[in-house]
């Protein structure tokens, strides 16, 4: 959700999401060259003299150069699909900016790939990835990556009017300077003023039909939560010929699994959805030990002890879940709605009544609703600028482009005319490029391109002022994350770096969650889980956890103290 993406984020763009998220797509992007590998036609002078006469800081200074320039920007996503130029909206942008842009992701997998990047010093002009990924500590701190803020002093002025001074200082380093530049943020002043439009990925969802046959039962305590998926188990043991699966959640990693507890991100649905705090009186909180979240472990081992956890949930990947989504074949999911969003109009046209909704789930003993994740100031991910660039003038100008209400409106809307029109003396999506996009988001990408099908510096908050109503069967699971979603953002950033004794013991500790989590739901009885988690709880203390615990809490005091001064 972190990836929250991914991504997460985003109507009904937020297919390819978030974050949030924090959000992942489906599988089918291939690798292209890396930067390094070719040279495209640029202009002139790669880059200008600081000599020349620089626009001022209240002009576009894109529109002083729109020669023919391909950068290449790779995007350490594997499953992002689609190509630039293909579509209208990427076009208008080459045609009105002269900027190209050659999209490079990963075949495999991702880490490796930028790694290996990093290690030949061959980054790509523009770099993007998640803002918690190592990667973004190895580029800053190794000299990788140009300063934005140097850049737009040098070139273009314009950036410091269209970029937010709360996500630059959020972002800035001990040198004074910052690197990167997140999308889909929203710093504290944003939740202030946009707050009750925001909304959550993170939903608990039940196939509609199935869960309306068994009386659409109260699910909120264990013994509700696991009658009801008897009952379901029960009353459709198939599905179109194919067995039931009465739970299902994200993928088990080598970190643990955000339905449950991904520890190495400290990302968990189900402590979301049991309202567990994250601090309390100015101290982080242990919520992998809280009563209630174990409590809820042990209500998961119990399902699988009944026969009601498939073993498919502990191997299947994002390719296998979506495949089995589409199918209908889940009763119940622990899972974020922006990931299914494709899966999702595929049910909603074979038969409206076999969607997925969101319901109330796991609840803490005192039956609190759920206390979501919003949008944080951190977003969901970073671009950065390579040393590498070929033109440091024409890729700050274009970062600022894509930062400015003239180009998130042509990344969201497109180009009028083509993709919206002025109707009803309002900008909005013709009918339909807008009945496309929410009956097949991949076509409409390809079609179309707008909605932010290219994601990299999207701001979701900007793009409300364009953003049509939502309609089913996405607006239903929309509606119930309202009021029930918060901002985290002090908690963001406080995990140590990877090479540092903290980091390394940090990274030791979450491998082996990873390898606990699906042995305590496994476990044969209480008294095994106890033993499992009462064995992982003291390894956990022997690997240095109390000294990560207070690296912690001290990044997590700046956070405070910084995000209070963005209040001001």
């Amino acid at each position: 959700m972190k990836k929250w993406l991914h991504l997460s984020i985003i109507a009904a763009l937020m297919v390819a999401l978030v974050a949030c998220s924090g959000g992942k797509k489906e599988e089918g992007a291939s690798s292209t060259p890396s930067a390094s590998s070719s040279k495209p036609a640029e202009s002139p002078s790669a880059n200008p003299s600081t000599d020349e006469q620089q626009p001022a800081a209240d002009e576009a200074g894109w529109k002083s150069d729109t020669s023919p320039i391909t950068f290449d920007w790779y995007l350490n996503f594997a499953w992002f699909p689609n190509k630039w130029g293909v579509d209208p909206t990427s076009q208008y942008i080459t045609k009105k900016t002269g900027v190209n842009l050659n999209l490079v992701v990963p075949a495999g997998n991702e880490n490796e790939k930028l790694n290996a990047l990093i290690a030949a010093n061959q980054l790509p002009d523009f770099i993007t990835l998640g803002w918690w990924e190592e990667g973004v500590k190895k580029m800053v701190e190794g000299g990788l990556v140009e300063s934005l803020t140097d850049l737009a002093n040098q070139y273009d002025p314009y950036f410091f009017k269209v970029a937010d001074p709360a996500k630059l200082s959020w972002y800035s380093q001990p040198d004074g300077k910052t690197y990167v530049y997140p999308n889909a943020s929203s710093s504290p002043m944003d939740f202030q003023k946009f707050g009750t439009q925001f909304t959550s990925n993170q939903t608990f969802v039940v196939r509609k039909d199935m869960y309306e046959a068994i009386g659409s039962p109260d699910m909120r305590t264990p013994e509700g939560f696991l009658n009801a998926l008897k009952m379901a188990k029960e009353k459709f043991p198939d599905v179109n010929g194919q067995p039931l699966i009465p739970i299902g959640f994200h993928e088990f990693g080598e970190d643990g699994n955000y339905s449950f507890f991904d520890v190495g991100q400290d990302s968990s649905y189900l402590a979301q959805y049991l309202a567990l705090p994250r601090e309390k009186d100015g101290h982080l909180y242990d919520r992998l030990t809280d009563p209630d979240f174990v409590r809820w472990l042990k209500t998961f081992r119990q399902a699988n002890q009944d026969g009601l956890i498939s073993r498919d949930v502990f191997v299947d990947k994002r390719a296998q879940m979506e495949e089995k989504i589409a199918q209908g074949r889940y009763f119940a999911m622990v899972y974020q709605r922006t990931d299914f969003a494709a899966q999702q109009n595929v049910l909603f046209a074979k038969d409206p009544n076999s969607v997925y909704i969101a319901v109330d789930g796991p609840a803490n003993e005192k039956l609190d609703p759920p206390t979501l994740s919003g949008p944080a100031i951190s977003g969901w991910t970073v671009t950065l600028i390579s040393k590498n660039v070929k033109n440091k003038e024409r890729a700050i100008k274009f970062m600022s482009y894509l930062l400015s209400e003239e180009g998130q409106k042509d990344m969201y809307l497109g180009e009028k005319g083509v993709s919206y029109d002025t109707i009803d003396g309002k900008d909005q999506f013709k009918p339909e490029a807008f009945n496309l996009m929410n009956t097949d988001r991949s076509a409409f990408d390809k079609q179309y391109g707008a909605s932010h099908t290219f994601w990299m510096l999207m701001d979701t908050n900007m793009q409300l002022q364009w953003q049509p109503p939502s309609v089913e069967p996405f607006k239903q699971l929309e509606d119930w994350t309202k009021g029930k979603t918060y901002g985290y953002s002090q908690f963001d950033l406080i995990n140590p770096p990877a090479t540092s004794k903290e980091g390394i013991n940090a990274k030791k500790i979450s491998l082996e969650w990873g390898k606990v989590l699906p042995k305590l739901l496994l476990a044969k009885s209480d008294a095994d889980f106890d033993q499992i988690f009462k064995d992982f709880i003291e390894k956990r203390d022997k690997t240095g956890f109390a000294d990560l615990v207070a690296y912690r809490q001290g990044k997590y005091e700046e956070n405070v103290k910084k995000l209070a001064e963005f209040m001001k």
